[in-house]
């Protein structure tokens, strides 16, 4: 009997994030089994889930936890989806422990921090939607078969610097998703299964009815890991 596919969502649960309610509603439809798992909670252990989701909601009550949820989920190759506040902490990630740059932080932590890599967007994007551009031939356009663009829901005040686009693509992450003036709106990790992080967030696009197809697209990889073991 192929076994059932575990989820773990990961961050801290308050009424103020207005993705968190929406969970409520569409988690029924994913098909899986889904842990909410609060970001003191996370531990290594976390490496038995087939998917990891790092939802909105920063700065986290325990980033050091967060980060060691998307080390995990990079490392071992266990699809990732990080939305919004996932977004940002898959950068801080990939840059402190693939890049070197060990003081990469979010200034919503540190706001003298010396890597200042998360840092308050231009316009704020809180409860906007604003059209997507994609690269072609990435896990990023999959999803969005015959179109080159699209429009998206954010709810975010933070992004990467732009001072540090540079640095960042240094490596193998790849920014695939862009707003219309060029600023980087998602990334991947394309040698992984599933690595995806946007800023803009699908599941505030999503109902039980319509989930998002990256959504869709991040559960197929999750459960594609439940049936093919670790």
């Amino acid at each position: 009997m192929t076994p059932r596919p575990r989820l773990a969502l990961v961050g801290d649960r308050s009424d103020r994030v207005p993705a968190h309610a929406r969970f409520d509603e569409i988690v029924p439809a994913f098909g899986v089994d889904v842990d909410w798992l609060p970001s003191s909670t996370v531990t290594e252990d976390i490496a038995a889930y087939d998917g990891i989701w790092v939802v909105p909601g920063s700065p986290y009550v325990s980033q050091a936890n967060v980060l060691l949820a998307i080390r995990t989920a990079r490392t071992l190759g266990i699809p990732y989806l990080g939305t919004c506040g996932g977004f940002q902490h898959a950068l801080i990630e990939y840059a402190r422990n693939v890049l070197g740059l060990v003081d990469a932080e979010d200034v919503q932590y540190d706001a003298d921090a010396a890597t200042p890599l998360i840092v308050p967007l231009c316009c704020s994007l809180v409860g906007e939607t604003a059209p997507l551009h994609f690269a072609p031939d990435t896990r990023l356009a999959s999803v969005y078969p015959g179109l080159s663009e699209t429009v998206e829901t954010y709810h975010c005040k933070y992004g990467l610097n732009p001072e540090y686009e540079d640095r960042i693509l240094a490596g193998s992450l790849r920014v695939t998703g862009w707003d219309a003036e060029k600023a980087p709106r998602a990334v991947e990790l394309p040698d992984h299964p599933f690595f995806v992080g946007s800023l803009f967030q699908p599941e505030l696009s999503s109902t039980a009815a319509q989930l998002h197809p990256l959504i869709r697209a991040f559960l197929g990889a999750v459960g594609e890991r439940a049936r093919h073991g670790h």
